[in-house]
């Protein structure tokens, strides 16, 4: 009885560790895409440079997937976690580092032509800047990262499903998805609150204090795991070692379940980030809001973290009852559904933006006190906005567009932000398209998704399971790779007509639930055969 006590105490612990790790894969994750906001400012708003900390997060599962599955099967899933935890303080000081080394080296000098609103005009600018070494240096850390949450991953998911095994499996996994989704909602606020009003000065140095907290976690979860033990379904006894004769690519189900995770990637990715930008742009192109457009945009896509969060806990709380394949099939055919009607819907039908989730009066107050403002001249202007009442407070200078011509652009002082913007917040109410409405909410749909597909794929796997997971971990990929096919149809045929793209990718998860889950190789053998080494 002892030992069956505590056979069960060691089991619940390394599913606690489990939920631990999942958690801080999403925090090394998301750290990416806000300190990537920095960098965007620093280069002129060139996006695709602040973006670029992200896309090596990505592409480190391409190089690290199939030899993290790899090095689960040789070393185990709890040396391997060790091993994860160890790059990610290294890919987090290197990080660090480049708040300290290189800033004033330029690498080389870049051009961009950006569209720019100056006083409520779109005016084409040129934009020079130097990218500079401690760019290179902050994406080498954020590559090393990578690496570090795709051995994370690697452990994780299949560890989860073993511990509880089929449907409670995927109930497990939601859980530990569940608390990934909460990490992954509270990284922003932090970075944001350390980095504050965002403007071309702030630097890396900022959010350094967020740098070594993240380090120190890691290095406690290192002593921690160090203490638990955890299961070892892979490795054999002795001197003896489990013997493959095939590999997960002989299963139909599970190399079908690789596309889905690929495609899957792509759509939790594609569809927030392209709303981001669609929300953001006020010109005809986009979903022209009125008033902060970027912090309407930011506050709204938020939601549809927080209902993948929400999601993965009703799932965590039904997977007992309802099967892993149902829950596919619903939430496939209810995401298909939403997207097609986002699609479809005018850009005429709005809805008003709730005052918890952007307050004009606020946003006004906060910027007018930036500019020391006194506070009786901001209610005035609040209760009567003119263009005319902030003269005082604001600063001017004289660009050179790109037709050569001269244009003033005046802001409001110690901010970004221009009069007429502050005015057009205070007498309009910001509305956003309707469809906006039904993408987020295919968060709930998303939610799910992840889950459902790899219990479903490495399903009857057996001693496969870990080499399977390393090629999932691979296909993560697909996150930085179809948002940016996404982003060409965007650029193409305009924001809304690229998520037929989103339509497509989840038709074909509709399918893998419908059918191509089955396994249909159940005459390969997966249980342990054990060889003795001589």
């Amino acid at each position: 009885m002892k030992t069956t006590n505590q056979s069960s105490n060691g089991r619940q612990i390394a599913i606690i560790a489990m939920f631990f790790i999942f958690a801080m894969i999403s925090f090394v994750t998301n750290l990416a895409a806000p300190i990537g906001t920095i960098w965007g400012y620093k280069f002129a708003g060139d996006s695709f440079l602040g973006m670029m900390g992200n896309m090596m997060n990505f592409a480190a599962y391409l190089f690290m997937g199939i030899p993290a599955g790899k090095l689960l099967v040789k070393i185990g899933y709890k040396k391997t976690a060790l091993y994860a935890m160890a790059v990610g303080v290294v890919g987090l000081f290197v990080q660090y580092l480049s708040s300290v080394i290189g800033a004033d080296t330029v690498i080389y000098e870049k051009t961009i032509t950006v569209t720019e609103k100056i006083g409520g005009e779109n005016v084409e600018m040129v934009r020079n800047f130097g990218v500079t070494l401690n760019f290179f240096i902050y994406l080498l850390g954020a590559f090393i990262c990578g690496f570090c949450v795709c051995m994370l991953n690697t452990v994780v998911n299949p560890m989860l499903n073993l511990l509880g095994g089929g449907n409670k499996g995927n109930q497990l996994i939601q859980t530990g998805g569940a608390l990934n989704s909460l990490s992954a909602t509270l990284t922003p606020f932090f970075v944001g609150a350390l980095i504050g009003v965002l403007s071309p000065k702030t630097q890396m140095g900022d959010v350094a204090i967020l740098l070594w907290i993240a380090i120190a976690i890691f290095i406690a979860a290192f002593v921690i795991i160090s203490f638990v033990a955890i299961p070892e379904p892979n490795k054999g006894s002795g001197s003896a070692k489990v013997k493959y004769l095939h590999s997960p690519w002989n299963f139909r189900h599970t190399v079908l379940g690789v596309i889905a995770i690929f495609f899957y990637v792509g759509i939790e990715i594609g569809i927030p980030g392209t709303l981001n930008f669609y929300l953001a742009d006020q010109n005809s192109t986009g979903a022209e809001v009125l008033g902060d457009a970027s912090t309407i945009a930011g506050a709204v896509v938020a939601i549809y973290w927080l209902l993948m969060l929400v999601g993965r806990a009703l799932s965590s709380a039904i997977s007992g009852k309802i099967s892993t394949r149902t829950q596919l099939l619903s939430v496939s055919v209810v995401g298909i559904v939403l997207t097609i009607a986002a699609i479809c819907s005018p850009k005429s039908s709005r809805i008003d933006v709730p005052s918890f989730l952007y307050n004009p009066v606020e946003s006004v107050q906060n910027t007018l006190s930036e500019a020391n403002m006194p506070q009786t001249d901001i209610d005035a202007f609040i209760s009567n906005p003119t263009v005319e009442a902030l003269e005082q407070y604001t600063t001017s200078e004289q660009l050179v567009a790109k037709n050569g011509e001269t244009v003033t652009r005046t802001v409001i002082a110690n901010t970004n932000k221009q009069p007429y913007e502050l005015v057009n917040a205070l007498k309009s109410t910001p509305t956003v398209p309707i469809s906006a409405i039904f993408l987020i909410i295919c968060g709930l749909c998303t939610s799910v998704m992840w889950g459902g597909i790899f219990n479903l794929a490495v399903e009857g796997l057996g001693k496969y399971t870990a080499q399977a997971s390393g090629i999932f971990m691979m296909m993560v990929v697909g996150g930085g790779i179809m948002p940016l096919v996404q982003q060409k149809i965007a650029g193409a045929a305009g924001y809304m007509p690229s998520y037929w793209l989103i339509a497509g990718m989840l038709g074909y998860i509709l399918f893998y639930a419908l059918i191509g889950c089955k396994n249909v190789n159940k005459d390969i053998p997966v249980d342990d055969e054990i060889t003795n080494s001589l």
